[in-house]
């Protein structure tokens, strides 16, 4: 039997960076716990621009598709911000996402112990939380048609359409409650059914799958905005949140900053399963490409590792090493280990993005 495959796209700014820690930490795997990846590499966003053009390749794409999952590290720059629409690097992100129909992007918040007090909230509100959005990526108001900025009589007008299929609504709901199962058996859909029509066939249809295929899954339904509301109150109430693609998208950057730092934080995008049965996946840190900090050693690589540990979860179906890696950072926080934005004045030995990968490897180690 062939190794799994990986394609690592590094990308801009810090990607590279951060990217090279994660290859330590797959090295790691390979030569500790029998895990080991066929790891291929290629070009992304704005370096790919530089070397080709376009901030994806053809080439490149076919590989995205024929690999097991897709590693990135981050995309753009203010050096790109001139370019055409549809030559800026975030172009190449969004190509892979639909192109590989990624559907179901997933947002893990979770507050570290070590971390609780870098939090706007009290630590007891955010201390232990770990909740999942489950966030529609390829469809929605984002992808509606029609849509533009059009002239109507003496003034301009902007239109978005907001617009969902019951199967699209049906397969990320399935996602949310298929990932509940493997959490905490609750899931919490949010919409705004009060005001919209299609949060109404949202929470239909969110519904039925329920109660058709799981009715073991506690199912409850929230207003989106007093979602919010509820997030910033009580968050560890909740623990799967499926919502559409412009409210995933508010919603999971609130979630995020419960956390205090972003720089920890990674997500999961999946899609149809490929004839191996594996879902089509790319995983990403939530952070951006930081090109102010590039080149000088103090990005973060743990939302990068954790990216890692996601794929090790649901594309290869290893939790328990998936939980190794996990616990192998965590454990390096509450030794106090920070890199730059984790650095509070007295508050922990300061590490470059070096040796906060080598302090990893050193709780992986340990964890033997």
């Amino acid at each position: 039997m062939s190794n799994p495959s990986l394609l690592i796209l590094p990308g801009d700014g810090i990607g590279p960076e951060v990217m090279a820690e994660v290859r330590k930490v797959i090295d790691w795997f390979g030569a500790n716990r029998g895990l080991t990846f066929d790891v291929s590499e290629d070009l992304v966003g704005g370096a790919a621009y530089d070397a080709h053009g376009t901030p994806l390749t053809d080439e490149t794409m076919a590989k995205a598709q024929q690999v097991d999952a897709v590693l990135l590290g981050a995309v753009g720059g203010p050096k790109y911000d001139k370019l055409d629409f549809s030559v800026k690097p975030e172009r190449g992100l969004l190509r892979l996402r639909k192109e590989m129909d990624l559907y179901a992007n997933l947002r893990p918040a979770q507050c570290f112990d070590a971390l609780a007090d870098f939090s706007s909230m009290k630590k007891e509100i955010v201390s232990g939380l770990d909740i999942m959005i489950v966030r529609e990526l390829t469809s929605g108001i984002y992808f509606g048609e029609p849509r533009g900025v059009f002239k109507d009589g003496n003034e301009r007008v902007g239109l978005n359409t907001q617009r969902y299929t019951e199967s699209e609504i049906a397969r990320v709901a399935r996602s949310a409650f298929e990932l509940a199962r493997k959490r905490s058996n609750k899931v919490c859909s949010m919409e705004k059914a009060n005001v919209m029509e299609s949060g109404v066939l949202w929470r239909d249809v969110v519904t039925e799958i329920h109660d058709a295929e799981y009715p073991d899954v506690e199912l409850s339904h929230m207003y989106a905005d007093a979602g919010a509301m509820q997030l910033t109150r009580w968050p560890k109430q909740f623990d799967v949140i499926v919502t559409d693609n412009l409210f995933g998208d508010m919603l999971s950057d609130l979630a995020a900053m419960l956390t205090g730092s972003l720089g920890m934080l990674p997500s999961a995008s999946l899609g149809s399963p490929m004839e191996n049965g594996r879902p089509k996946a790319l995983y990403e840190p939530v952070h951006g490409s930081a090109p102010d900090i590039a080149g000088t050693g103090k990005a973060n690589p743990c939302a990068s590792i954790l990216s890692f540990a996601m794929a090790l979860r649901y594309s290869f179906d290893q939790g328990d090493e998936a939980t190794r890696l996990e616990q192998a950072v965590e454990k390096v926080l509450a030794d106090g280990v920070r890199t730059a934005d984790l650095m509070q004045a007295g508050d922990g030995t300061p590490a470059t993005t070096v040796e906060m990968g080598q302090a990893v490897i050193a709780a992986l180690d340990a964890s033997l």
